[in-house]
């Protein structure tokens, strides 16, 4: 026998998406993660490169920020954030783009309208509206990254029912979806649909593992190998479904990172995830 195969069933999917309560320490992210990005914006802002609250759309959280290197961009960077589609803000991960920014490419970082007071399909428009909104100011590629819900959202906006204008569409030169969930038919079963209010129908239309990609599109799948199963099951998955539908796809786990842990990379310009998000494909060594 060359391999043994473990059975594999999910006994609790509640359990099975609870970060908070499975990673050790995980309270203290939020807040460091918010001291990290007041002192990243206030260099920022010293140094004329920081512009908040840029509108984008007629709601109250339809608001981004665009945060530019030292020299004229060459591309943008959108990125995403995660929290269940339902919390959170960019206001705890504006450092994450010292990365990109080291590179020469502008950063955008859009709020969004949280469940329940909007469904899971409108905040997929609301992140179309701000991408468009952040490429008419910036030209260049754009690649796009979001972070769990974040990576449902970004790969969205690469999927064949894609909000976004094809104008827009077309410069999208890759996409990263960190511990990206991308399929969202197993939250139908979860008391966080409580919050989200999907129903079947949603669940399958906003499903990215359920779509076709948008043509010959180029995607990371990146996860942290110590994360909870499920989420290392979603991140393999759309990178599988879709390169079988001729998009270009690569899947990383990443040894010793967790769900809050992993995107810690983008805050440094040499990181591989950082690669990862300006160059379209990762290509490291692990």
């Amino acid at each position: 026998m060359r391999g043994v195969m473990i059975p594999y069933t999910i006994k609790d999917g509640d359990e099975a998406y609870a970060n908070v309560l499975n990673i050790p320490n995980s309270e203290v992210y939020p807040g460091r993660w918010h001291e990290a990005a007041a002192a990243f914006r206030n260099k920022l802002v010293t140094a004329g490169r920081f512009e908040q609250a840029i509108t984008y759309g007629p709601l109250a959280r339809n608001t981004l920020e665009l945060l530019l290197p030292k020299q004229r961009p060459h591309g943008l960077v959108v990125f995403v954030h995660g929290g269940y589609w339902r919390r959170f803000d960019p206001s705890l991960f504006w450092h994450l783009s010292a990365g990109p920014l080291a590179h020469g490419f502008a950063m955008a970082m859009p709020r969004y309208s949280l469940c329940p007071d909007v469904r899971v399909g409108d905040i997929t428009g609301e992140i179309a509206s701000a991408v468009s909104h952040a490429a008419s100011r910036v030209d260049g590629p754009i690649h796009m990254v979001g972070h769990s819900a974040g990576g449902h959202l970004v790969t969205r906006m690469i999927s064949h029912t894609s909000p976004l204008p094809e104008v827009v569409r077309s410069r999208i030169a890759g996409s990263l979806s960190i511990s990206g969930i991308h399929d969202l038919r197993p939250f139908l079963q979860l008391k966080l649909n409580d919050t989200l209010q999907l129903d079947k129908q949603e669940a399958y239309a906003e499903s990215p593992a359920l779509l076709e990609p948008a043509g010959r599109v180029k995607l990371t799948c990146w996860v942290g190998a110590a994360e909870r199963s499920e989420f290392v099951r979603q991140n393999a998955l759309l990178a599988n479904v879709w390169r079988g539908l001729g998009a270009l796809t690569a899947c990383v786990e990443e040894p010793d990172r967790h769900h809050f842990n992993v995107i810690e990379g983008l805050a440094s310009p040499d990181s591989a995830l950082t690669l990862a998000a300006i160059g379209g494909l990762a290509k490291i060594s692990m």
